[in-house]
C-alpha cells in the first residue's frame, strides 16, 4: 500500500470562530497513526505541522480577504510539501485547520502532476465566494474560487457533494463556472452510491488522480458536532463512509484532506475520531 504522508496545517486565519488550529492535534490524538498502521500501511510519515502565525501577532489587512497575505504564504509552503510528497511516491493526507488550506494542497498537486487533480469537494458549503461576493471576508469561504481562478482546479472535473448552505452569489458562480454540485436534496433523492458514481466519472475523467477535500461539517452535526459552521440535515455517518469507500475502490484516490475540525466545540473528540475513520475508509478499510 502507498506510503501515507501526514501534513498538519493549524490554520484558523480563514475563519471567524477560533479553535480549528487544534484540529491536526485532535486527529492525531484520535490514534491516526495506529489506525493507519493497522490497515497495513507501514510507511506512515508524519511531517508535523507547518508554522502558522497567530492572528494576535498581525493585522487582518483587506477586510474583503482577511489575513489573505499570510494565508497565501502558508499555502505556498504547503504546496511545496505536497508536491515533494507526490513526486516521492507518497499519498498526502493534509489535516486542517480551516478550509482555506485547500488552496495550497491543490496548487501542490497541480505542480506534481503537471495538471490539476480531479476534485471531489465534500462540504455543507460551496466555498466558492469571490472576494467581491463574500459577505464576511473569511477566506475559508473562498478557496475553491481561488483554485479555479489560478488553474489549480478545473471546473469540468470538480464535483461538490453535500451542499445545504449556499450563498446566492455562490449559486451564480457555480452555474457560470459549470461546476457539478450535488445538494443534500439530490443526495436524498438519488442516494449516495449514485451520486458518487457520477462524481467519480466527472472527477476521474482522463484517468486523472483524484483528490478529496472533506470538510467535516458535511456530516450532520449529530455525528460531527466539532465544527465551526454546523448545518442541520447533513450526510449520515454511513453516507460519509460510503463516499470514501467508493473512492478507495476506484483505485484513483491520490490525496485527501480533512478540515474544519474544532475540538473546542466537539464532544469527547468525536469529530476527530470520525475524521480518522473516514481516512481509513478512503485508504481501503472495509466492513468485510
Amino acid at each position: 500500500m502507498k506510503r501515507v504522508d501526514v501534513i498538519g496545517v493549524p490554520m484558523d486565519l480563514g475563519a471567524s470562530r477560533r479553535g480549528v488550529d487544534m484540529g491536526p492535534s485532535a486527529v492525531r490524538y484520535a490514534r491516526l497513526h495506529d489506525r493507519l498502521t493497522a490497515l497495513g500501511i507501514h510507511g506512515v510519515t508524519d511531517h508535523g505541522n507547518l508554522y502558522v502565525p497567530i492572528r494576535e501577532a498581525m493585522q487582518s489587512g483587506d477586510q474583503q480577504v482577511r489575513y489573505y497575505d499570510v494565508i497565501d504564504e502558508v499555502c505556498g509552503r504547503l504546496a511545496g510539501v505536497v508536491e515533494r510528497v507526490v513526486r516521492d511516491g507518497g499519498l498526502p493526507l493534509v489535516l486542517g485547520g480551516d478550509h482555506s488550506i485547500a488552496m495550497g494542497t491543490l496548487a501542490g498537486l497541480r505542480a506534481a502532476y503537471e495538471r490539476p487533480a480531479g476534485l471531489i469537494w465534500i462540504d455543507a458549503h460551496a466555498d466558492i465566494n469571490s472576494p467581491d461576493s463574500s459577505r464576511t471576508g473569511n477566506v475559508h469561504g473562498m478557496p475553491l474560487w481561488f483554485a479555479l481562478e489560478r488553474g489549480d482546479a478545473r471546473a469540468e472535473q470538480t464535483v461538490l457533494i453535500g451542499l445545504r448552505d449556499v450563498d446566492e452569489a455562490e449559486k451564480r458562480i457555480l452555474r457560470e463556472r459549470g461546476v457539478r454540485a450535488f445538494s443534500m436534496t439530490e443526495v436524498d433523492r438519488f442516494g449516495m452510491a449514485r451520486v458518487m458514481e457520477e462524481a467519480l466519472r466527472i472527477a476521474g475523467a482522463d484517468d486523472r488522480p483524484m483528490h478529496v477535500s472533506f470538510d467535516l461539517d458535511a456530516i450532520d452535526p449529530s455525528e460531527a458536532p466539532g465544527t465551526g459552521t454546523p448545518v442541520k440535515g447533513g450526510l449520515s455517518y454511513r453516507e460519509g463512509h460510503l463516499a470514501m469507500e467508493m473512492l478507495a475502490e476506484s483505485g484513483r484516490l491520490g490525496s485527501m484532506e480533512m478540515v474544519e475540525i474544532n475540538p473546542i466545540l466537539d464532544r469527547s473528540n468525536q469529530t476527530a475520531s470520525l475524521a480518522v475513520g473516514l481516512v481509513c475508509s478512503g485508504l481501503g478499510k472495509s466492513i468485510l
